[in-house]
């Protein structure tokens, strides 16, 4: 559990006076992050604002990823945030820079949402729950003037460059199709994972129909499957294996993951996956090395295993030597040969350095978030669709990725 700093007094939210219009109108398409909050900025700016969402209800995935405690942005300096985006950051740094996390906490706050800053640098509101949050920001949507049309699913354009969706009434089986037509159409559909919740990432074949270029969907943030032996699966599936540092290539990181039945999974394993991914991708292989005694060097490990163990099974001179928990003796027996356990350096460097092959990463639908999506190259700095001028794609659409904690939902509040 987080320790809770920065605890300041929930605020009452200032009444919304809608700005004067400016004529124009502006239909967004998906009623997630990315969708409400270009609904808020072009509301706030005199546009006469409509939302169509293929859901009952708005933001469905951010209300599931808020269930747990809403981690929304991350507090940490402004530099080491932006390095978080990798490959895409030139594209989305300039947005950042203005709608960072000091700009997300204020943003919250007037809401009437204060946050607080976890001992792992991670923004949370008070009240935790996503929920709040967002019925606070639809009240704002609707003092703006905003509307949202819901169960209102896009399949695409018609002759007239009008949006068509398919609607229905209510629980009826039977669907209509509607179109609809605005000076600005915002695309903020999602990615292709938790198609439950309406990032069903069908948009990607309208587009490409269209002549505009979308890079293939692939699993972000996911867990990855691991041959475990039913011994291991039956003894530890559930169990998290903490602390630990994970490394793969050039990348190492310091956590804890949990094994699952199918492999491994959790907020270390999900910080390195696109480079786990990308290794399987390349070679049809990939490993994940395991430091299962991070606050001990190499020289200590091997001093405490070479003592004599007497009497003592192998497990137990694990624990009392290395102070190594259950979990952490399973793996180290589930995947180091015989010859080792009994040598050991041999075994010091395994339990520094343990190798944990992956067959592959969890299907898409799993997957906490999406890489791929709409090419960079198809869109302005804007995220105007070049071929397509006057609609512009946010949020997961894009072909971009960042790790859990705050930096998702920061990348989508801000494109």
């Amino acid at each position: 559990m987080s320790i809770k700093t920065n605890l300041t007094t929930p605020s009452t939210p200032a009444p919304v006076i809608p700005p004067a219009p400016n004529g124009k109108t502006a239909m967004i398409i998906g009623a997630g992050p990315a969708g409400l909050m270009a609904a808020e900025r072009l509301a706030g700016s005199g546009y006469a604002v409509t939302l169509y969402e293929g859901m009952a209800s708005a933001g469905r995935k951010f209300l599931m990823a808020g269930k747990s405690g809403l981690n929304i942005t991350h507090n940490e300096d402004l530099e080491t945030f932006l390095s978080r985006y990798g490959a895409a950051r030139d594209r989305l740094e300039p947005h950042l820079r203005k709608f960072g996390p000091a700009e997300i906490r204020d943003w919250c706050t007037g809401l009437g949402i204060e946050t607080f800053v976890g001992s792992s640098g991670r923004v949370f509101p008070t009240v935790m729950k996503a929920s709040p949050l967002l019925r606070a920001w639809l009240r704002r949507l609707d003092g703006l003037g905003c509307k949202i049309h819901y169960r209102h699913y896009w399949t695409g354009w018609d002759e007239n460059g009008d949006a068509i969706f398919k609607t229905k009434d209510g629980d009826t089986t039977t669907s209509t199709t509607v179109t609809a037509k605005a000076d600005i159409t915002v695309l903020a559909l999602g990615g292709g994972s938790w198609k439950r919740l309406g990032s069903d990432g069908k948009w990607m074949e309208i587009l490409t129909n269209t002549g505009i270029k979308c890079n293939p969907f692939k699993p972000s943030n996911c867990g990855f499957d691991v041959n475990w032996t039913d011994h291991l699966i039956e003894k530890c599936a559930g169990s998290p294996v903490k602390p630990v540092t994970l490394t793969t290539g050039s990348q190492t990181v310091r956590g804890e993951f949990v094994i699952s039945k199918t492999g491994i999974e959790g907020s270390a394993v999900y910080a390195i996956s696109a480079n786990l991914r990308d290794q399987w991708l390349e070679t049809g292989t990939a490993t994940v090395t395991l430091d299962l005694a991070p606050d001990r060097d190499l020289t200590d490990v091997t001093t405490r295993l070479a003592k004599p163990r007497g009497k003592n099974s192998m497990g137990n001179h694990l624990r009392k030597a290395l102070g190594l928990d259950p979990t952490k003796i399973a793996l180290i027996f589930e995947v180091t040969p015989r010859k080792t356990l009994n040598h050991p350096a041999k075994l010091a460097m395994a339990i520094k350095d343990l190798p944990i092959k992956i067959t592959k990463p969890r299907p898409l639908d799993e997957a906490i978030s999406t890489a791929g999506g709409v090419a960079w190259e198809e869109l302005d700095d804007t995220f105007q669709l070049k071929k397509r001028p006057g609609t512009y794609c946010l949020g997961e659409m894009l072909d971009w990725e960042a790790p859990t904690g705050g930096y998702l939902l920061s990348g989508c509040l801000t494109i």
